[in-house]
């Protein structure tokens, strides 16, 4: 330039997971930091927008797929297995064992298991878990006292046309296995 400096351009290196910065000018690495940080905070203000959607989103995720369980966990109480049965896809299959002995049986299967079982007035339960993403999720659910045994249900569970069924469940009956 015709002031007798030199004009000495900044730049960007990236190397692996470091980004360095080349220049000799302060001005100009004060420039640099102040546009990296205008453009981390526009972004981390993108995506605490974007965070708190999709925790309103996971959150009633969450609450669909409890409710999903909520006939399963009721039919251990009440012994009705046809209420069993609605919470299950017909294609479902129920894995486990009680006793040392290797169980596989479809829901309808499961729904007859349970009405021979007949009633369980003091079974508890705790949802320990529940994981979604998308329409996939799975939950693990803690029964005592169901018929006199502890239990811990795995459950795979899908969400078709808004609805959340379970796919699948693979069970524990912990000291009386």
């Amino acid at each position: 330039m015709g002031n007798g400096k030199s004009v000495v351009k900044p730049m960007i290196l990236i190397h692996r997971t470091k980004i360095k910065f080349k220049t000799k000018n302060k001005r100009n690495m004060k420039f640099i930091h102040t546009i990296l940080a205008l453009a981390l905070a526009l972004s981390a203000s993108a995506q605490q927008a974007k965070t708190k959607q999709d925790e309103t989103q996971s959150f009633s995720e969450y609450q669909q797929v409890a409710a999903a369980l909520k006939p399963y966990i009721e039919s251990a109480k009440s012994g009705d297995g046809k209420l069993s049965r609605t919470a299950f896809y017909d294609h479902a299959d129920i894995v486990g064992s009680i006793g040392g002995q290797f169980s596989a049986l479809t829901a309808d299967e499961f729904a007859a298991e349970i009405n021979k079982t007949g009633k369980s007035e003091n079974i508890k339960h705790h949802i320990a878990w529940i994981d979604v993403s998308g329409p996939a999720a799975a939950a693990k659910v803690e029964f005592i006292d169901w018929a006199g045994l502890r239990f811990t249900d795995f459950f795979v569970l899908y969400k078709k046309d808004g609805q959340w069924k379970i796919s699948g469940k693979t069970y524990d009956s912990h000291s009386n296995n």
